[in-house]
């Protein structure tokens, strides 16, 4: 089983890069936000990798990870009952976002974060607190905690997913709410956050 891979990058597109070791090509499968922290072509990676066979007879595929912590947590999710590979990997592309704010969100069984700050759907998100609540404690997550005040605040996860749903980027979104007063963000109700971000967003 392979564990990790050192090499050249000889191609790379979103998604999957291309790395040579000792004159043999191996595709390997990424993450569009590993992609994007790749090194150049011509240049050296390490990458760790999962294998997994495909269903039906199909090839093994390598999933690679620029750090022994995201290969961990991606091998959690795969644990996820109804989670294949190519899930799992999607799973973990939308909590890259910030992985700390992530097992947050888990501990506290908060799925209208995991809603409104990843991108999952309710189901989803409820089905990932079932399976993580209790082991997610202790993985190594490298980084701090971005939304520690959006977490706590109903009102913003919601006025965040308001926005996304009209259109706007996440980022964009909470930025916006980002330049109301605190005393704004804190006291108004979900329908004047999402109005008073308009007006930045305008």
């Amino acid at each position: 089983m392979i564990g990790s891979i050192r090499g050249t990058i000889l191609s790379k597109m979103p998604g999957q890069v291309l790395v040579d070791v000792q004159g043999i090509g191996y595709e390997i499968a990424v993450t569009l936000s590993a992609y994007d922290r790749l090194a150049e072509t011509g240049q050296e990676i390490q990458l760790y990798v999962s294998e997994s066979m495909g269903m039906y007879g199909g090839g093994i595929t390598l999933y690679g990870f620029l750090s022994l912590e995201e290969k961990e947590l991606y091998l959690l999710l795969r644990e996820i009952p109804g989670t294949g590979a190519k899930k799992a990997l999607d799973y973990l592309d939308k909590i890259s976002k910030s992985s700390p704010d992530f097992r947050r969100a888990v501990l506290e069984a908060d799925s209208r974060s995991l809603v409104s700050l990843f991108g999952f759907t309710k189901k989803t998100a409820d089905k990932i607190i079932v399976a993580l609540k209790d082991r997610v404690a202790g993985l190594r997550l490298a980084g701090r905690e971005k939304w520690s005040a959006t977490l706590q605040n109903a009102g913003l996860s919601e006025a965040i997913a308001a926005l996304v749903s009209l259109g706007y980027r996440e980022s964009e979104a909470r930025a916006a709410l980002d330049r109301l007063p605190s005393q704004t963000r804190s006291a108004r109700p979900t329908s004047d956050l999402v109005r008073e971000a308009l007006k930045q967003l305008s």
